[in-house]
């Protein structure tokens, strides 16, 4: 057993969904943390714990640190690390131009390791602890980020990109039949070892025929409890290209809907410009809208509708969608998400913004018993925030006088070197340099 003490703060339910959103959180300005054998043995104030602590546990106390849940990004794309910050397009023409042209290269299995590392070494160093990752068009880049995800212990879900048509010229593209065999085989490796989970991925309705479709829903019939990820209206002239392919369809999101992929582990990426009738399907299937506003601004797809999905109580979580997006940060992520939503007229608390990338991420993807936030016997996905992580931040949290306001002031201003250290099952994964 081991003990961290700090000030310590996670979500026990959706602030915007109970009568007093005060009760939707735990804070103890002096807390402790008590972790053994990767699980939370206990947490609240270090007055009441430290006295039942038993003889020789160490506690490691930290001082101006705030200890929450790990982070988790509900939509990111691993072989877009090399493509990140590209300038100057849309979305259809940024995928043709910048994009597809290099996942061919994943194929190469030392070469997606390498990069796997990165990735992920990235990703903790930004305090994510779970993501829910695409992975190239070659299953031997899913296979290389699961082979070092499982050497890093993380929860993570991934899949290989399932696409039979319309990449740009040069681009080798799979067929349904090679498409479901590679996911196939994946599956069987992967799915649910440790703490890995498959992903059955269309890149989105454009790129994948009837076929191919039908090709994910069977994996999705033939191996109960995968999860699926797709896009859904980014932007005005992908959904004009949806309605000319399926024409049959009366919706982008019903062309998922009408092959069976839209239900409680559906992750629906961007879902910028959505009706009334898609937010009524997405709230009785269950599935989840994942806005990502880093990306959505980049690319001036458009605003997440924050008001609408509360209305229709979506369920929803934030990504970073890197690399459209330019940040592997969730702090990015919650101040990007309170700017689209300010545009908007809706305020999105930091009680909000924080739920939706700890227990609000953690409900997305159906792993609430698992992750999310302390509860007694849950994974020990943790981090030491250091609240004076910069000059001006150690100047600015003087004048913050609630934890409303600290919390906002992190959430504005923090970056990567706001993350002090990450633990993922109660093990130290990553430690910033001093």
């Amino acid at each position: 057993m081991k003990a961290y003490r700090a000030a310590i703060f996670h979500l026990v339910d959706n602030p915007v969904r109970t009568p007093n959103p005060a009760a939707a959180y735990q804070y103890w300005e002096d807390g402790l943390l008590l972790v053994e054998k990767g699980k939370i043995k206990a947490a609240g104030p270090a007055a009441a714990l430290l006295p039942q602590l038993p003889e020789g546990v160490p506690v490691a106390s930290y001082q101006n640190a705030l200890i929450i849940p790990g982070l988790i990004d509900i939509h990111i794309h691993f072989p877009q690390i090399t493509t990140v910050a590209s300038y100057g397009e849309q979305l259809l023409e940024w995928l043709h131009d910048y994009i597809l042209p290099g996942e061919g290269e994943y194929a190469d299995q030392s070469l997606a390791q390498a990069r796997a590392e990165i990735f992920l070494k990235e990703l903790l160093r930004r305090g994510t602890t779970t993501a829910s990752v695409y992975c190239s068009l070659a299953k031997e880049s899913a296979e290389a980020l699961f082979t070092v995800a499982q050497r890093l212990n993380l929860r993570l879900l991934a899949g290989k990109v399932m696409m039979d048509r319309n990449g740009p010229e040069g681009m080798k593209l799979a067929t349904p039949e090679a498409d479901y065999h590679d996911c196939q085989e994946l599956i069987e490796k992967w799915h649910g070892k440790g703490r890995l989970a498959y992903v059955v991925t269309p890149r989105f309705a454009p790129a994948c025929s009837e076929v191919d479709l039908q090709a994910a829903a069977r994996l999705l019939k033939e191996y109960p409890g995968l999860y699926v990820q797709t896009h859904l209206c980014e932007n005005h002239h992908e959904i004009a290209w949806v309605r000319e392919l399926f024409p049959e369809r009366k919706s982008y999101l019903d062309v998922y809907d009408h092959y069976g992929l839209v239900g409680e582990k559906t992750l629906l990426g961007h879902s910028l410009h959505l009706e009334d009738e898609d937010f009524r399907r997405v709230r009785e299937a269950g599935a989840v809208l994942c806005p990502c506003p880093p990306s959505n601004f980049f690319l001036g797809r458009g605003l997440f509708k924050f008001a609408k999905a509360r209305e229709y109580q979506a369920k929803v979580a934030l990504g970073t969608d890197l690399g459209a997006g330019n940040t592997f940060s969730m702090f990015k992520a919650m101040e990007e998400a309170y700017k689209m939503a300010q545009l908007q007229g809706y305020s999105l608390s930091p009680f909000e913004a924080f739920y939706l990338v700890t227990l609000g991420g953690a409900r997305a993807l159906s792993l609430e018993d698992k992750i999310g936030n302390f509860e007694v016997g849950k994974e020990a996905d943790f981090l030491i925030l250091d609240l004076q992580s910069t000059p001006f931040l150690k100047f600015r949290m003087q004048f913050a006088r609630t934890l409303c306001d600290q919390l906002f002031v992190q959430m504005m201003l923090g970056d990567d070197r706001a993350i002090r250290e990450t633990y993922v099952y109660g093990v130290l994964a990553h430690r910033r340099d001093t």
